[in-house]
């Protein structure tokens, strides 16, 4: 990557439309943090684009590339954040380094606190090749790569940040992608028959978006939603660690406890586990809605009583409503799951919040 891009970079630097850029090879065993050498500027206008394979293990074919394992921050006091894809371009929200880092397994703080023992590292193999390129002040992403573009030719790192500058992923209004997962562009919005609804398409990854809340849970507290699955991303149960892929809706709690309902590929309906994820478990309850074949390509209808369903489940009256999610995993089989969901209704204590 160095060899052919950074030529080029150095012309845009000398031109003008390039500040300074950086070159940086990621092992999968390299834990975080790296420091890129690059200071910003609250607002300056960055770009990375990465390639490579990250594998947390061989035997159990676990591995992606940057769109889930790369992450970045700008220090002191920032954020961790990541790109929807391979390639990402953003404006600095403040000031400070930039540093990256590999993850295995999940955050502990939006800081970048590790909750992941250090022990994940070492074992795993793979390496990601990262640019990162802030460009000069009143230079666009678009227009930089554009002019970089120009010099090289095709090339598919540029294309593809180019591409997706182009054709943004919208996300839907109101919504958030939980900061723990991060950015993703597996949900958009659609229009159905009229109607605004949310698409989902996963492959190969990970992603919750967040609808943040705040209700009591009354007796007769009610979820519903219609859905039209289109592809489920497992063929296997769902409730072992490496057949985890699905499509679901969720509720969260105060309590920090959450209910999610999915369409499964072979458990029967009622069917109650928690989370195979270790992370997860002591936090995530599924419930299996449907089961099989039958019904995928087709809007079919859900309601769920949440009052009801919490003390039957987890053993307790439920708090606050603080969220609902919708949940897209494909990591572990590698697969690929589409839906659409809309008419997402919470009613609850007299009051209904229509979410999509």
């Amino acid at each position: 990557m160095e060899a052919r891009l950074g030529p080029a970079l150095g012309e845009l630097c000398d031109a003008g439309s390039c500040a300074a850029f950086a070159f940086l090879h990621l092992p999968g065993s390299l834990a975080p943090w790296t420091d890129t050498g690059l200071d910003v500027s609250e607002g300056d206008a960055l770009t990375i684009l990465a390639e490579g394979t990250i594998v947390t293990s061989e035997a159990l074919r676990l591995r992606a590339g940057a769109r889930f394992h790369l992450w970045r921050r700008i220090v002191p006091g920032g954020q961790v954040l990541k790109g929807t894809q391979d390639t990402t371009s953003f404006r600095a929200e403040r000031a400070g380094r930039v540093e990256l880092g590999i993850l295995h397994g999940e955050w502990a703080t939006p800081a970048g606190e590790l909750a992941t023992p250090a022990e994940a590292w070492p074992n795993a193999s793979g390496a990601l090749d990262v640019a990162v390129v802030r460009w000069a002040p009143g230079v666009a992403p678009e227009r930089g790569l554009a002019a970089l573009r120009a010099r090289l030719g095709a090339d598919r790192r540029v294309d593809a940040e180019l591409a997706r500058l182009r054709h943004p992923v919208l996300r839907p209004p109101g919504w958030e992608y939980l900061w723990r997962l991060g950015e993703s562009d597996t949900f958009s919005c659609r229009t159905e028959q009229g109607r605004g609804a949310i698409a989902c398409h996963t492959r190969d990854d990970a992603a919750i978006l967040r609808r943040a809340l705040d209700l009591p849970t009354s007796e007769d507290a009610t979820l519903s939603w219609r859905w039209r699955i289109d592809a489920l991303p497992s063929g296997e149960p769902e409730d072992a660690l490496l057949q985890h892929d699905y499509l679901s809706v969720a509720v969260e709690w105060e309590s920090g406890q959450d209910l999610t309902w999915l369409w499964s590929s072979r458990l029967e309906p009622g069917r109650v586990f928690r989370c195979p994820i270790p992370q997860w478990a002591p936090r995530e309850t599924h419930v299996v809605v449907r089961s099989g074949a039958a019904g995928l390509g087709a809007w079919q209808s859900e309601s769920r009583r949440l009052h009801e369903e919490h003390v039957r489940v987890l053993g307790a009256a439920p708090g606050r409503i603080v969220g609902v999610w919708l949940i897209a995993v494909s990591l572990f089989q590698h697969g690929e799951g589409r839906a659409e969901f809309d008419s997402l209704v919470l009613r609850s204590d007299g009051r209904e919040v229509e979410l999509c």
